[in-house]
């Protein structure tokens, strides 16, 4: 028998498997798309997906970075992500639908590096590989993110790439380095990388500082020829070394990171969690103690990152509002290791304990995996509604009802500023960096808004209550959604603080 028709069951096999997976992640974004159509509309389950659309729009159609069209800022914090996007408004393509079109594929290239991360990892197990990719082509929160309409699933498939190189017989640090460079301009969170790449570095040299330290210093080299831009191409657009979202966030969630550290580390830990993410969490663990039981210690660099990830947005945004969305790229990582621990497992004798365990094991994740794709579709169709319903319908009144060059105070701009086409003042501070120091200082920023001339506030009133009572409610969206604020709908106000003046809930403005 030759060569190619020993190969060919196999070769069969593999093109079945990569069938199944691609048609599952198609599957599954068709499910949250059709589940959100029947719901309400089509749209995107958060409004910063506006944002990056406005930002593209302007990119695409008007070739400048800027959310208002001549003014320059930095408020994308995904600039290869932004321009991804521009691309289709400069092709007069339906925004929503290239941006599911770029979410979809950026899952299942996901799909395919963590699959040639388990291969690469365990080169003796054939189907470790399409198990893998198809557990990241249903699972709920990266098919989530895909349609989104934002950056997350990129950041995901950085990461994974990333940390597959560092399982290579042949580390490259230099080209690891680009790599991670890269995902800064996904998300300024990818440099966290670099530390797990460290890691890998140093203890591949066992511990030979001329070894570890050249691997370091090409590491830190290839970062740098990529980063460096990205820090100029920020000073330049924003005139900071970081996006202004990297401050604004910080700053208006700052009273989480009064709670006790230990109880922000669980609540973020526990967000990719949700899901199949219990059950893998107990192959990587099993993982983790074969690698130190063996010690193979480069094998810890993906548990490194996964824990100093999490432990930075505990430190610094202990946030996991949107499913958990800042938290999503690591769980690529979760099924990847989960599947390489439990692995032993599921090729145990029949007769053994370790049998019964990985078949339960397996079956369990296959059926809560399908179980939580239905609640992760419902779920998804929730969020889109409530942002269409109050955030996009409210943009799209005040685009009608509003004259051309009246001032907008808002919070929060994506949808309004893609929609409606007026000058806007950000209070969450994302566009106008300078609120950033008063974001939660309502008679601050009511002194904001009259310094520049603003003529009318879109907000939750129970965001903003002192505002919203310095004001005359002009439009209140009829959404039937949305649970933020107790329940409350999006309101429009004439702004009018020298009509309220003397009344005791507008006592924070004097004219």
């Amino acid at each position: 028998m030759n060569a190619a028709s020993r190969a060919g069951p196999s070769g069969r096999r593999s093109t079945w498997a990569i069938v199944i997976v691609v048609a599952a992640a198609l599957a599954s974004a068709a499910l949250f798309l059709a589940w959100s159509r029947s719901l309400y509309r089509l749209g995107f389950p958060l409004d910063d997906a506006w944002i990056h659309q406005t930002y593209a729009r302007n990119l695409g159609l008007l070739g400048e970075w800027s959310f208002i069209p001549g003014e320059q800022s930095a408020g994308s914090t995904s600039p290869l992500w932004t321009g991804l996007l521009a691309v289709g408004h400069a092709l007069r393509l339906e925004p929503r639908g290239w941006s599911y079109v770029l979410g979809t594929l950026g899952l299942l290239a996901t799909a395919a590096v963590a699959a040639g991360w388990a291969r690469r990892r365990a080169a003796d197990r054939a189907w470790l590989p399409a198990a893998v990719a198809l557990t990241i082509a249903v699972e709920w929160h990266l098919v989530w993110s895909a349609v989104s309409g934002m950056e997350t699933i990129l950041l995901a498939g950085i990461a994974a790439l990333s940390l597959s190189m560092l399982d290579s017989e042949t580390f490259d640090p230099f080209r690891v380095g680009l790599v991670i460079g890269l995902g800064v301009w996904v998300r300024p969170d990818a440099v966290l990388l670099l530390g797990a790449a460290a890691w890998s570095a140093w203890v591949r040299s066992d511990l030979k500082a001329s070894r570890a330290g050249r691997d370091s210093l090409l590491l830190v080299a290839g970062v740098a020829c990529v980063f460096v831009p990205y820090l100029v191409f920020l000073r330049v657009t924003g005139g900071s070394w970081w996006p202004s979202t990297f401050y604004a966030k910080q700053a208006e969630y700052a009273i989480l990171r009064e709670s006790p550290l230990l109880d922000r580390l669980w609540e973020v830990a526990r967000a990719p969690l949700v899901g199949t993410g219990g059950l893998l969490a107990l192959g990587m663990m099993a993982d983790a103690i074969e690698a130190a039981r063996s010690r193979r210690w480069q094998r810890l660099a993906p548990l490194v990152w996964l824990m100093a990830y999490l432990a930075a947005y505990a430190v610094r945004l202990p946030v996991t509002y949107q499913h958990g969305r800042y938290q999503m790229p690591v769980i690529p990582v979760l099924i990847v290791l989960g599947w390489a621990g439990a692995a032993a497992w599921l090729e145990a004798g029949v007769k053994g304990w370790r049998w019964v365990v990985g078949r339960t094991w397996a079956i369990a994740v296959a059926v809560v995996a399908a179980a939580f794709l239905l609640l992760g579709a419902r779920a998804y169709a929730q969020d889109v509604a409530i942002i269409e319903s109050e955030m996009v319908d409210t943009a799209r009144w005040i685009s009608t009802h509003t004259p051309e060059e009246a001032m907008l105070a808002a919070h929060d701009i994506g949808a309004v500023g893609y929609f409606g086409g007026r000058d806007l003042l950000d209070l969450a501070g994302l566009t106008d960096p300078e609120l950033i120091p008063i974001l939660r200082d309502e008679r601050g920023l009511a002194g904001a808004m009259g310094a520049e001339g603003v003529d009318y506030l879109m907000t939750f009133p129970g965001w903003y209550p002192a505002l919203a009572a310095c004001g005359e409610a002009i439009y209140t969206s009829q959404g039937s959604f949305s649970p933020a604020a107790g329940g409350e709908n999006m309101a429009v106000y004439a702004w009018r603080p020298e009509a309220f003046a003397g009344q005791p809930a507008c006592m924070l403005y004097s004219p």
